[in-house]
């Protein structure tokens, strides 16, 4: 099933209750969220969503990727839907 929200794209598998993160922002990205992997970074932007500094992530471990504060509101709001698809 295919995802489209405001910051992030990607396909859930069921079969192997997986998403498949293929984009955030406008950044295409290859990454295989497990449901553990996903909540951490979930908790993690709660925690974090009041910096007024935003926060910073990386693809590739290599390509910084700015996020605002209202960038991880719209992630956490994404973040969200894609968490109800796991079983």
């Amino acid at each position: 099933m295919f995802m489209q929200g405001s910051i992030i794209a990607g396909e859930f598998d069921s079969s192997l209750n997986e998403f498949v993160l293929q984009q955030v922002k406008h950044f295409e990205t290859e990454s295989i969220l497990k449901e553990n992997q996903l909540n951490q970074i979930y908790d993690y932007l709660k925690r974090n969503q009041h910096q007024e500094d935003g926060q910073i992530i990386t693809l590739y471990d290599q390509m910084p990727i700015r996020l605002s504060q209202e960038e991880i509101i719209r992630f956490i709001v994404d973040l969200e839907k894609v968490k109800c698809l796991y079983q």
